[in-house]
């Protein structure tokens, strides 16, 4: 016959469960009251909203070593900061229930730790780019709630009337009980985290409304280009069933930043400020950019974590004010050779003066693909430079450019350990039969894009497992800062077999087949897929 089991060890366990849902309802409370904290701070004018958990995983990003921000966007892509939020509420969630176990014998260490944790989501909001009330009286908020709630539930439940067995006193935990109380309690618990999830959903639904310039963007009147662009001959993209458009949809854009949360930039509240080593420094408006003469662009957007053969690259058409009068109208002082932009939400950007001002069409872009710039793409205004890369180049939510130079000042991403030059390397890319497919014996079309951002692409070849390089037939060209898509109609036979593709760029260089990884200045080697032909 089994034992019966102590009661004094089944309270002991029952503490400890008590004390883990104390300790889990205590951190869900503090995350609702940032959550209300941060609403109010944006109804008291602060520029945005700072929640304490959003704060907390931002700061996470800073801190996060290069090549391991590399493994986030590799295997979780555009849901790496989903990932990382998820991480943080786990977090959260492991040790707000280590401190309402704690709290059953160490009421004070317990206080303590909470404490800790409060401390470090404040130093977490005031490392934001959102300063003064707004950066930290949310986290603020949230601390003292977690810890008032952590102390208050706790001892209560501690009470003898509350929690215990009868006949059980004794380690620390109470006897007698009244049935009564203990109604009362479960009752407070209940309230308290349905209290939590009101406040915690309803701050953020009502934040998200009221922080959400998705009106103010739909209200933007878009001015035609100076020059418009004609519309692109259908010669440019191959007629390959499932090859993507030659330009691709705002929806389907690859999107890689380090922004937890979109920033919400008002466009009548934006400003841009032209600074630094300059003669006339001077600040403009989106109602004195939308007044410029603009123009409009085709260009390829490639990320430098664009592995071989990867997703992270768009092709697309903006609209935008061409960033060298800008510069010019400032007066450039002789030694300045970076342009350090930074966007709203405190990202930094290095940009060499020299792509800027040697006749390319760098330009700060305010419409994409004919539509008002996306919010997600950087809305109300992003800067653009063909030929570099988007971690030199194209700041999203951009407000400030400082000229300086590069012995002075080093780009968010330069300081995590990437290359201060990053222009686009020659790359290519099969996307038509996807890697794994299984076809039938017979011609078999393959196709895909090829690009070397203003340089431009003059040839693409496929090879056959190791037979000879066969000339592909190259799409019609629209400029050399766009990708240049192409096709090969393949004679497949049975068997297993290996596509490589490689390209040479408008210069007349091949495409270098030396493996190298994205770090510190962008993926190198040729794409390969393997198919089956049956």
């Amino acid at each position: 016959m089994e034992a019966p089991k102590e009661p004094q060890a089944e309270a002991r366990r029952a503490a400890w469960l008590v004390g883990g849902f104390i300790g889990l309802l205590a951190a869900a409370v503090g995350v609702a009251v940032g959550e209300l904290g941060a609403a109010v701070s944006v109804e008291l004018g602060a520029s945005a909203p700072n929640a304490p958990v959003v704060a907390v995983g931002q700061w996470a990003i800073d801190l996060t070593p290069a090549w391991l921000k590399e493994v986030a966007i590799r295997n979780f892509g555009s849901h790496d900061k989903t990932a990382l939020l998820t991480g943080v509420y786990v977090t959260i969630a492991v040790v707000s229930v280590l401190a309402g176990v704690l709290a059953r014998r160490h009421l004070a260490a317990a206080t303590g730790l909470a404490a800790a944790f409060g401390l470090f989501g404040l130093i977490a909001a005031l490392t934001r780019p959102v300063v003064g009330f707004g950066g930290w009286f949310p986290a603020l908020l949230a601390g003292v709630a977690t810890v008032v709630v952590l102390r208050s539930l706790t001892v209560w439940s501690q009470r003898e009337s509350v929690f215990g067995a009868a006949g059980t006193a004794g380690a620390g935990e109470p006897g007698d009980r009244e049935p009564g109380d203990r109604r009362r309690f479960l009752l407070t618990l209940l309230g308290t985290g349905a209290g939590a999830l009101v406040g915690g959903f309803g701050s953020r639904a009502w934040l998200d409304s009221r922080y959400n310039v998705a009106p103010a963007r739909a209200a933007v009147v878009l001015p035609e280009a100076s020059e418009p662009l004609p519309a692109l001959p259908a010669s440019v993209h191959p007629n390959v069933p499932d090859l993507e458009p030659f330009f691709t949809p705002n929806a389907q854009f690859y999107r890689v930043d380090t922004a937890l949360t979109v920033p919400q930039v008002d466009p009548r509240k934006w400003m841009l400020r032209i600074h630094g080593l300059v003669d006339r420094p001077f600040e403009v408006s989106f109602a004195d950019l939308l007044r410029m003469p603009l123009e409009e662009h085709d260009l390829t957007l490639t990320c430098v974590s664009n592995t071989i053969g990867g997703p992270y690259c768009g092709n697309a058409r903006w609209l935008g004010a061409p960033l060298a009068p800008l510069l010019r109208q400032a007066g450039v002082r002789a030694g300045a050779d970076q342009i350090l932009s930074t966007s709203f939400d405190g990202m930094t950007i290095g940009t060499p003066v020299e792509a800027v001002l040697d006749g390319r069409q760098a330009m700060l872009a305010v419409a994409m693909n004919g539509q008002t710039l996306p919010v997600e793409h950087g809305f109300p205004c992003r800067m653009l430079v063909p030929g570099l890369y988007g971690y030199v180049s194209a700041t999203k939510w951009v407000v400030d450019l400082e000229l300086t130079t590069f012995a002075k000042d080093a780009g968010f991403w330069v300081g995590e350990g990437w290359a201060q030059q990053a222009p686009v390397k020659t790359a290519s890319r099969i996307d038509v039969p996807g890697t794994g497919a299984s076809l039938q014996a017979g011609t078999v079309v393959v196709a895909g894009v090829a690009w070397a951002t203003h340089r431009g692409v003059a040839g693409v070849e496929v090879q056959v497992d190791k037979g000879p390089w066969v000339t592909a037939e190259l799409a019609a060209s629209d400029t050399p800062d766009t990708w240049r898509q192409w096709s090969y109609a393949w004679h497949a036979t049975a068997g297993q077999h290996t596509l490589t593709v490689r390209c040479t760029d408008g210069t007349g260089t091949l495409q270098t087949p030396v493996i190298q990884d994205t770090l510190p200045d962008g993926a190198t080697g040729y794409h390969s897929i393997q198919v089956t032909i049956g």
